[in-house]
């Protein structure tokens, strides 16, 4: 498995939270199961990707720039994450803000995936890619 793979398996599991989130009322157990998970699959992941993916790419002045965009947008999201945790599951704001959340990461993504996989895929090497893989993956076990 190539670090784009990795990459995309873990975001199509951010997407079936956060639309299973999105479709939640109230202050149920599943909306609090489900956000405790996309916390948790979030934080993850941007520390992973940064550290195994985004911070590879620093060092190459092709992908400097977008890696820096990338991890601003990982600080939104992380802001997003803290306004719903301040906020009660039962307003109407916790879907609203969950819902614009769900906006700025499939943005996210969306980007990473049409434009940073593409000039990434085209500077590392067959090798980097699959080490990058094999240390995503360990620390996403952590």
């Amino acid at each position: 498995m190539d670090i784009f793979a990795a990459l995309s398996s873990d975001h199509e599991k951010q997407r079936l939270l956060m639309k299973l989130l999105v479709d939640t009322s109230g202050d149920s157990a599943s909306r609090r199961d489900f956000f405790i998970d996309l916390k948790f699959q979030l934080k993850q992941h941007s520390i992973a990707e940064e550290r195994h993916f985004y911070m590879p790419l620093m060092r190459l002045d092709a992908t400097i720039e977008l890696a820096r965009h990338a991890i601003a947008e990982h600080h939104d999201i992380d802001e997003f994450i803290a306004k719903l945790e301040e906020t009660d599951m039962d307003s109407p704001v916790w879907l609203k803000t969950m819902k614009a959340l769900q906006h700025k990461v499939l943005h996210h993504l969306a980007e990473e995936e049409r434009e940073f996989f593409q000039l990434a895929g085209k500077k590392l090497t067959a090798t980097q890619k699959t080490e990058l893989a094999t240390q995503y993956q360990a620390e996403m076990a952590r």
